[in-house]
């Protein structure tokens, strides 16, 4: 699958409840699209790529990736290395994400919420955001004693397969839930697909009955792990999520307590106003 905007994983790309973009937008800018789609391609597991593998993962021609990743090397966003002939990203773009997460209000004032649950529970604890196909975190707090699943912030995680992409689903509205499906049965395929779409399903089924998702070894199969959306006053819509080795944490135990306190959690920090 390509990065280009005619799939369907770009149309859930700023957010699934949104229309679908008619294919002529006069205020869209497809040079900036592409830059972004070229940033976004170091995303995807490799820290250091050259323009070949670039234009691979974005489906860009080579000659259009060859303008971008000059450019953006000028403006600081890429560092270019003569001896492998590669890129990788440079400072711009963590000044641009520390700004994002260091002004985001609702992480510092759940911090005292999420640090208390952590102890109480022993597991960690994290609050994400979505980036089309996926979950980011925002935030992360551990119980004191432990030093196991420490989550940091930036990583990333599959929609599909997680507690914390199907609380983010279950927020959404059919529509914007049906355009997210699709994109994610394009993604990963006829073979995957069906699994994972009973997951999400059950998933669902969970959030409208109890209010909650689970993923018991779905995405690791040594880690259980509950989630559940957070929506803020400006209208986002997060994940908080709570995970722990299988071996601490029984699915039966996430499922009749720790997922329920979870969800009180969502809701007193949905509480903060902010």
């Amino acid at each position: 699958m390509t990065l280009t905007t005619k799939t369907k994983a770009d149309l859930v790309e700023a957010s699934a409840d949104a229309p679908d973009k008619p294919e002529k937008d006069r205020k869209f800018v497809e040079a900036l699209s592409r830059g972004l789609d070229v940033l976004r391609a170091f995303s995807q597991g490799s820290v250091i790529l050259g323009n070949q593998d670039i234009a691979r993962l974005t489906g860009l021609p080579k000659p259009t990736v060859s303008r971008m990743t000059y450019t953006l090397t000028k403006l600081g966003y890429l560092s270019y290395n003569p001896v492998l002939e590669k890129y990788q990203l440079s400072s711009g773009v963590l000044a641009l994400g520390y700004a994002y997460v260091s002004n985001l209000k609702v992480r510092q004032l759940a911090k005292p919420y999420m640090d208390e649950f952590a102890r109480r529970n022993n597991m960690s604890v994290g609050l994400t955001c979505r980036d089309r196909l996926h979950m980011i975190y925002v935030e992360n707090r551990m119980p004191p004693e432990a030093s196991l699943l420490r989550m940091e912030i930036g990583l990333k995680l599959p929609m599909g397969t997680t507690a914390a992409g199907r609380a983010y689903c279950s927020s959404l509205t059919e529509d914007g839930r049906k355009i997210l499906m699709e994109a994610l049965a394009e993604k990963y395929g006829p073979e995957a697909w069906p699994e994972k779409k009973k997951g999400m399903e059950q998933a669902l089924e969970d959030y409208r009955e109890h209010g909650f998702c689970l993923s018991l070894g779905e995405w690791d199969r040594n880690i259980n792990a509950a989630g559940v959306p957070v929506r803020l006053q400006d209208g986002t819509t997060m994940a908080l999520t709570c995970a722990a080795p299988s071996y601490l944490v029984s699915g039966d135990k996430l499922r009749s307590s720790i997922a329920h306190q979870l969800a009180m959690l969502a809701s007193d920090i949905e509480s903060l106003g902010v």
